[in-house]
C-alpha cells in the first residue's frame, strides 16, 4: 500500500455510521459503510434537515413571521415559499433548522434538505442534481431517474403531487434553484436561505425574511447559554460591551463564548481588552472592509491566537483542504501528524467553535472559518504548502478510488495502471484475496457506497489538482471515479469530471487516456441530449486512440460510436461493434468481444437481421458466462428471447425469457427484470401468468419509483 493512502477510508451513506475494521497490506482501514435499499427503503418518510445546533437564542419574530408565511392550507393558492437572507455568519441555516425541527408532525410526507453549497455544475446543473436527491427521497432509483431536466422536474411534480413534505433549500443563490423545486402537494411549503434577498421570489408569493444582527439582550442570551449564566451574572458590564464587541453576529459570540469555556481563567473583562485591540488593528489594515467583516476577522484571529501550536497547524491545513467535510484519518495524512494528534487537535478546534462535528463521524467548517484558515495558511505557511496539501489529498483519494473501482469491475478496461498508483502488483488485494471493501457484505457495494459518500469531495479534489497543474493524477482519479456514474447518474458531475480528466491527460501528453476519458464522456452527453457535442468527444477519441495503438482501447472507441449510432443510423452501428468484435479478437481480449458482440447481436436483432443476430447473442452469452459475468449473461438471454419472438418462435422465446428473469433476479438486475417480465407477459397465453408477471414487474418499478409503474398499472387494470 502506498505511503500517501491513510488507514481510512471516510464517508458514510443514509446517515448510517459503522466503523469497519480491515487488514490491507498492513493497514487498518476504518470506513463508514451502509446497506444497500432493501425492500421497503424507498418508502420511508425522508428526514433529511440536520438537526439545529444548541442553545439557539431569539429570531422568534422570524420564526412567527414564517409560521404564517407558510400556513398554507388545503386551500392555498400554489405552494408557499419563505426565504431568510442576510449576511454570511448571521445564522440563517440555524433559524431553518429550527424551523424545520418544530413542525416535524406538520409534514407527514418528510422534510426533504438540499444544500446547494456544496453542488456544482452551474444553475442548471444545481437543479438537475437537487431534483435528483430529492426524487431519490420520493423512492426514485437510480435507474429509473430521467436524465433531462424537464423529465426530472416534470416526475418531481407528479411524485410530490399527494404528499404535505417540506423542502429546506440551503445557501441559494438564484431564484430559479427555488421554482425549480416546488412541490405539488397541498399543504407543502418551501424554506430557503440565502446571502441575496432574492427579491424575485416576491413575484411567487415567497415571504422575503431579512435576518438583522441579534439584539444585545439576545446576545447576552446566547452568551450566557454558552459559557454560564454566572460568569455573565459576575460581569455584566463586560459581557454587554463583549457582545457589543461581536456586532450582533451570532458566530462572533459562540467563538468567545468557546474562547470562555476552553480558558477558565480569561475573564470576560480580559476578553473584551483583547477583543477591541485585535478589532482596532484590523480597523487600520482594512479600512475598506464592513463593520460585520472586521468583527468576524478580529473574534477568529483572537481565537485562533489561543490556539495551541498543533491545533493552529491543522487549522491552517484545514483552510488549504478542497474537501468540504474531512475525518481524522484524512488530515492526519494533509498535515504530516499522527492521527492521535490530529485527533487531539480536531478536538481542540470543535471545542473552539471553529469546526462543527457531523453524525457521520467527519467534520466541517463554515464558509468564513474556512477563508480565514486559508488565509493564515498563506501569511503564515510557508510557500507551496497549499499545493502540498492538495497533492497529498489527490495522490490518498486517486489511490482509494482505484482500490474502489477494482472492487467494483477488476477486468475492465482503464489506462491507469493500479500498480502504477498503488505501489503494488496493481490487485488491490492481499494474498487472501481480501481488500478493503467488502468487510461487511459485498465488496462492489462497499465500493460503490463509498464512491457515493464521497462523491462530492472526489470532485472538489479533482478541481483543486487539477489548479495546481498534478494532471496525472486528476485524469487518472477521474477515469477511475467514473465506475460510480455507471451505476449513479449524476450527470453534471459525471460530464465535470470527464471534462477535467480529458482536459488533464491532453496536458499531461497521454493521447491513450485522452482517448478513454473522451469516450467515456459521449455518455453522459447523450444523456443530456447533447448528441452533436458527444459526437465531437467521439471523433477526437477515436483518433488519439488509433495514434495511442491501443487496440482494446481502439475497440472500446468503437462500441462508444456504435452506441451513438444506435440513436442515428443503425447500419453505421453495427459496422462499429463489427469493428469493436474485430479489434478485441486482434488483441485477444475475451470480454471486450463479448461485449461487443452482445452490442452487436442487439442491434442486428432492431435492424431485422434476426438469425445473425441469434447466433451472435448465444455465443455472447456462452463467453460471458464462462468469464463468471452472470449479469451480464442474463441480459443477452433476455435478448435472445426477444430476437426469439421476432423470428415467430415463440416457445423458445418464452423459455428465454424465463430463464433470463431468475438470473436477473439472482443478480439483483431488478430493472432488467422487470423489462424482461413485460416481454414475458406479451407472448404467454394464461391470463394468470399475466397477470403474475405484470404484478412483479409493477412491485419492481413502484419500489424504484419508475414511470412505467402507472402504465403497467394501467395494463392490469384492463385485464
Amino acid at each position: 500500500m502506498p505511503p500517501h493512502v491513510v488507514n481510512s477510508l471516510p464517508g458514510t451513506v443514509h446517515g448510517q455510521l459503522a466503523q469497519v475494521g480491515s487488514v490491507h497490506g498492513g493497514i487498518t482501514f476504518n470506513y463508514h459503510s451502509a446497506p444497500s435499499p432493501g425492500p421497503g427503503t424507498a418508502r420511508q418518510r425522508p428526514d433529511q434537515v440536520p438537526r439545529p445546533p444548541r442553545r439557539f437564542v431569539n429570531r422568534e419574530w422570524a420564526l412567527a413571521e414564517l409560521d404564517r408565511a407558510l400556513a398554507g392550507g388545503e386551500d392555498a393558492q400554489g405552494c408557499p415559499i419563505g426565504v431568510f437572507s442576510g449576511l454570511p455568519g448571521i445564522g440563517k441555516t440555524a433559524a431553518a433548522r429550527q424551523w424545520a425541527h418544530r413542525h416535524q408532525e406538520r409534514f407527514p410526507g418528510g422534510q426533504f434538505y438540499v444544500d446547494f453549497g456544496a453542488l456544482g455544475g452551474g444553475a442548471s446543473g444545481d437543479v438537475s442534481e437537487a431534483l435528483a436527491m430529492c426524487l431519490r427521497g420520493l423512492g426514485v432509483y437510480d435507474p429509473y431517474l430521467p436524465t433531462r431536466l424537464a423529465d426530472r422536474a416534470a416526475l418531481y411534480r407528479t411524485l410530490s403531487a399527494d404528499r404535505r413534505m417540506l423542502v429546506v433549500l440551503d445557501d441559494v443563490s438564484h431564484p430559479a434553484q427555488v421554482t425549480a423545486l416546488l412541490p405539488q402537494g397541498a399543504s407543502s411549503a418551501v424554506l430557503a436561505t440565502s446571502t441575496w434577498r432574492l427579491g424575485e421570489l416576491a413575484l411567487d408569493g415567497a415571504a422575503l425574511l431579512q435576518l438583522d444582527v441579534l439584539d444585545q439582550e439576545s446576545s447576552l442570551e446566547l452568551l450566557a447559554a454558552l459559557c454560564g449564566e454566572r460568569r455573565v451574572e459576575t460581569e455584566p458590564e463586560a459581557a454587554a460591551e463583549l457582545v457589543r464587541l461581536c456586532g450582533g453576529l451570532p458566530m462572533a459570540v459562540r467563538l468567545c463564548a468557546a474562547r470562555l469555556v476552553t480558558h477558565r481563567r480569561l475573564t470576560i473583562g480580559s476578553l473584551v481588552g483583547e477583543l477591541a485591540d485585535e478589532q482596532n488593528r484590523f480597523r487600520r489594515i482594512a479600512e475598506s472592509s464592513g463593520h460585520e467583516e472586521r468583527t468576524m476577522a478580529a473574534a477568529l484571529e483572537l481565537v485562533y491566537r489561543g490556539l495551541p501550536t498543533t491545533g493552529a497547524g491543522v487549522y491552517r491545513i484545514l483552510g488549504c483542504l478542497p474537501n468540504r467535510a474531512f475525518d481524522t484519518a484524512l488530515v492526519a495524512l494533509a498535515s504530516g501528524y499522527s492521527r492521535e494528534a490530529a485527533q487531539e487537535a480536531l478536538d481542540t478546534l470543535e471545542a473552539a467553535s471553529l469546526l462543527t462535528g457531523t453524525e457521520d463521524g467527519r467534520y466541517v467548517m463554515h464558509g468564513l472559518v474556512r477563508l480565514h484558515a486559508r488565509d493564515m495558511a498563506r501569511r503564515l505557511d510557508p510557500p507551496g504548502t497549499e499545493r502540498e496539501v492538495v497533492r497529498r489529498v489527490s495522490g490518498h483519494y486517486r489511490a482509494l478510488a482505484v482500490l474502489a473501482d477494482l472492487a467494483v469491475r477488476a477486468d475492465r478496461l482503464r489506462i491507469t495502471e493500479p500498480a502504477e498508483v498503488l505501489g503494488t502488483s496493481g490487485s488491490g488485494a492481499d494474498a487472501d484475496g481480501a481488500g478493503p471493501f467488502g468487510t461487511t457484505g459485498s465488496p462492489r457495494q462497499d465500493a460503490l457506497d463509498w464512491l457515493e459518500a464521497e462523491r462530492g469531495d472526489i470532485l472538489a479534489v479533482i478541481r483543486a489538482a487539477g489548479t495546481f497543474g498534478f494532471d496525472r493524477q486528476v485524469w487518472q482519479l477521474a477515469e477511475v471515479f467514473t465506475v460510480l456514474f455507471l451505476h449513479h447518474r449524476h450527470l453534471a458531475d459525471w460530464r465535470e469530471s470527464l471534462e477535467l480528466g480529458a482536459a488533464a491527460a491532453a496536458r499531461d501528453g497521454q493521447p491513450a487516456a485522452e482517448a478513454r476519458l473522451r469516450s467515456l464522456l459521449s455518455r453522459p452527453l447523450l444523456d443530456l441530449g447533447r448528441d452533436d457535442e458527444a459526437w465531437t468527444q467521439l471523433e477526437a477519441a477515436d483518433q488519439l486512440a488509433v495514434e495511442s495503438g491501443h487496440l482494446v482501447l481502439q475497440a472500446s472507441v468503437q462500441e462508444f460510436l456504435g452506441r451513438y449510432w444506435d440513436r442515428h443510423d443503425p447500419a453505421r452501428a453495427i459496422d462499429a461493434y463489427r469493428a469493436s468484435l474485430a479489434l478485441n479478437l486482434q488483441a485477444e481480449e475475451g470480454r471486450g468481444a463479448a461485449l461487443a458482440r452482445y452490442f452487436l447481436g442487439c442491434a442486428q436483432s432492431v435492424g431485422g437481421d434476426h438469425a445473425a443476430a441469434l447466433a451472435g447473442l448465444a455465443l455472447a452469452r456462452e463467453d460471458l458466462l464462462a468469464r463468471g459475468d452472470a449479469r451480464m449473461a442474463a441480459r443477452a438471454l433476455a435478448d435472445l428471447g426477444r430476437t426469439r419472438a421476432r423470428l415467430g418462435d415463440r416457445a423458445g422465446a418464452v423459455a428465454d425469457l424465463r430463464q433470463a428473469v431468475i438470473g436477473l433476479r439472482e443478480e439483483e438486475a431488478s430493472h432488467y427484470e422487470a423489462r424482461a417480465l413485460e416481454d414475458l407477459a406479451d407472448l404467454l397465453d394464461d391470463p394468470a401468468e399475466v397477470r403474475d408477471c405484470l404484478r412483479r414487474a409493477l412491485a419492481v418499478y413502484e419500489e424504484g419509483g419508475s414511470p412505467r409503474a402507472a402504465e403497467v398499472l394501467s395494463r392490469l387494470a384492463r385485464g
